[in-house]
């Protein structure tokens, strides 16, 4: 009896001075970097008395490849809205409770469904949305055309301007300049794209997914292919930095949040899914990531200076269009690599 006694106080003793007992429930996020504000991460800990653990991906198919290679214990993923019908079809991601998402059935800003895929959200509501279209230097580019995809057309701008090394949103831009659907499933209109972006390869100093950032910024390139959530940043920083949507036409993409299919903390993550669309945690996640965030009633929050950068009108967005995956049409998705790889091997 002594010894139970005893073990029972070293016990108590354990629990009160050194913290001991049951571990914090852990809720996994797989997402792109920098994408959550650190701040919303503790006050959703502490609002749940849990532990938030974030992974980062840098790609859609990055991440689509470790999931499909076995990496599991995520119980929230971020992919692009074109990804989620793969994972889908693919058993990866399980349905959503919209019985457990009151503030995202409040406060969606339905002018956002366009820029997603499955307007139902079964299985994935909207994080964030980015535009694709063009950074410059205020300073630099004179009076060339940065609203349009004819700026790449520049002779002026020879070797000062970058293009994306992404073959859909490369094509997709020279699409939508020549009129077409930046998911034209016609080999004539894509091999015409592909020979406009052709004529524009003479005039870039390379195809770039990241140095764009800096170089705008520094001006060593005066114009370059990006994302506005990446640019704006750049502009919060530099006033010489501007960013213009081509009236052309140009990309949407809207970034989600999905259940994975064996997550264990499924209740946790319906719980952080809605809680990013309560105003205030929404205001503070664009004023960090500087990209809109469907949340109708945060964006009164914002700073205005801030929310004339993220937030683009109606008739605007309108023009823009968003990917769809022809990963399950394979006589298509050969189209834009044939397409892709005669621009690549092009002097």
């Amino acid at each position: 009896m002594k010894i139970t006694n005893t073990l029972a106080g070293v016990a108590l003793a354990c629990g009160v001075l050194s913290g001991c007992g049951p571990a914090k429930e852990e809720l996994h996020i797989y997402t792109w970097s920098d994408y959550i504000a650190a701040d919303v991460i503790k006050r959703f800990e502490e609002a749940n008395n849990c532990k938030v653990v974030v992974d980062t991906f840098d790609s859609n198919e990055a991440m689509y490849a470790k999931l499909q290679a076995g990496s599991t214990g995520y119980d929230i993923i971020m992919p692009t809205s074109y990804q989620i019908p793969l994972m889908v079809k693919n058993k990866m991601i399980q349905k959503l409770d919209h019985a457990k998402l009151s503030n995202f059935k409040k406060n969606f800003d339905k002018g956002y469904a366009s820029s997603t895929i499955d307007p139902t959200f079964q299985y994935g509501v909207p994080y964030a949305v980015t535009y694709t279209g063009l950074a410059y230097r205020k300073d630099k580019v004179g009076d060339a055309p940065v609203d349009s995809w004819k700026v790449f057309e520049t002779a002026a701008l020879k070797g000062r301007m970058s293009l994306l090394s992404d073959m859909r949103e490369t094509i997709g831009g020279a699409l939508k300049f020549l009129g077409y659907s930046l998911n034209s499933t016609s080999a004539e209109e894509i091999n015409k794209a592909a020979d406009v972006v052709i004529g524009w390869k003479k005039n870039i100093a390379k195809f770039d997914n990241e140095q764009y950032k800096t170089a705008v910024a520094s001006g060593e390139w005066f114009v370059g292919h990006g994302y506005s959530s990446d640019v704006i940043q750049t502009m919060l920083d530099n006033e010489n930095v501007g960013f213009a949507l081509p009236k052309e036409g140009f990309t949407v993409a809207c970034d989600e949040m999905v259940v994975a299919a064996d997550s264990k903390k499924a209740e946790l993550a319906h719980k952080f899914i809605d809680f990013c669309y309560d105003p205030d945690i929404a205001a503070a996640n664009m004023t960090e990531v500087c990209a809109p965030m469907p949340v109708n009633p945060a964006f009164p929050k914002l700073e205005e200076s801030l929310r004339k950068l993220v937030v683009i009108d109606a008739e605007t967005l309108k023009k823009g269009e968003v990917i769809r995956d022809f990963s399950d049409q394979p006589a298509i998705h050969k189209l834009y690599v044939d397409a892709w790889d005669k621009i690549k091997a092009a002097k």
